[in-house]
């Protein structure tokens, strides 16, 4: 099968990241499907975006409704990829949410719903495409993660960290479980990258109030300075379309090469040395126990 001209989903696809890396990949010559939630409300600016952007380029984007805290809402977003397009060979894993605060002000319910976004929104897109992808005996699962599952981790950012920590390593055994499927996985990690997205601008913060002083008193200012010292360590090209551009790569990949895992991190906070450890030991442990065939995609037929 070729590795051009490929169908894609892409979850959160109204800004940040994966809004450039839809119009990236619809550059490249692929069907690509920006999804996001509430299209004929609050997205539907986002949406005439995606519309003038193919106006202007002459690509094949397209939106489609897809909010990841609901199972009937990803399970319809895949019917309607299938019922337009007839096929569906990328998932995009890109929505997420982030949290910043002291870890002890946010209430249990508060991280659930970090961890409900970022995690379980990628089992429900997952039941909702794997059967269509098993099926067909071929596709790529493209999980955008990030650094701080293994790199340095600034504080005031636990529940973020956390819920992408859970999602790499929702990644990590799904790769070995689709991999007899002929279903390739890729785990994109971008670092911080300090502008470019809305994640700081959009990201929530704890409820209870009650414990912020406490902490303000010994961390006034600590997420200023988070922030300041990140865009210090970066270097000046440092662009957030690198992300895009490494996605693009993955996807133009001939199946069965793809890296399983690609760094993106201006900041070089260390996650690349730290996960580079522990792949290789996953794939000798596998080889180890006898399942080295899980390490890469089966070249299957139907």
């Amino acid at each position: 099968m070729s590795d051009t001209g490929k169908t894609i989903l892409i979850t959160g696809a109204g800004s940040g990241f994966g809004a450039l890396s839809a119009r990236a990949l619809a550059r490249a010559g692929h069907t690509v499907y920006a999804a996001m939630r509430d299209t004929a409300g609050r997205n539907a600016s986002r949406v005439a975006e995606a519309e003038a952007y193919v106006a202007e380029h002459g690509v094949d984007l397209r939106t489609v409704e897809l909010d990841v805290l609901s199972q009937e809402s990803a399970n319809a977003a895949v019917d309607t990829v299938l019922a337009r397009t007839g096929s569906l060979d990328v998932v995009v894993h890109n929505a997420g949410h982030m949290v910043t605060g002291p870890t002890e002000a946010f209430t249990p319910e508060e991280l659930a719903a970090v961890y409900d976004t970022n995690v379980l929104g990628t089992q429900r897109v997952n039941r909702a495409a794997l059967p269509h992808l098993r099926a067909q005996r071929h596709g790529l699962v493209l999980w955008v993660g990030s650094t701080s599952s293994r790199g340095g981790t600034p504080p005031y950012l636990a529940p973020y960290f956390a819920a992408k920590a859970a999602m790499d390593a929702l990644a990590v055994s799904y790769a070995a479980e689709l991999a007899r499927f002929g279903i390739e996985t890729t785990i994109v990690v971008p670092g911080a990258f300090t502008s470019g997205t809305n994640h700081f601008a959009t990201g929530g913060h704890p409820s209870e109030q009650t414990v912020i002083p406490a902490y303000e008193e010994r961390y006034a200012g600590l997420m200023d300075q988070v922030a300041q010292r990140l865009a210090a360590l970066a270097p000046a090209d440092a662009d957030v379309s690198q992300v895009a551009d490494a996605i693009v790569e993955v996807v133009g990949t001939p199946h069965g090469k793809r890296p399983f895992r690609v760094h993106v991190d201006p900041a070089n906070d260390g996650s690349e040395e730290v996960s580079r450890v522990a792949d290789r030991i996953r794939a000798e442990f596998l080889t180890r126990i006898g399942l080295e065939d899980l390490l890469a995609p089966h070249e299957t037929t139907v």
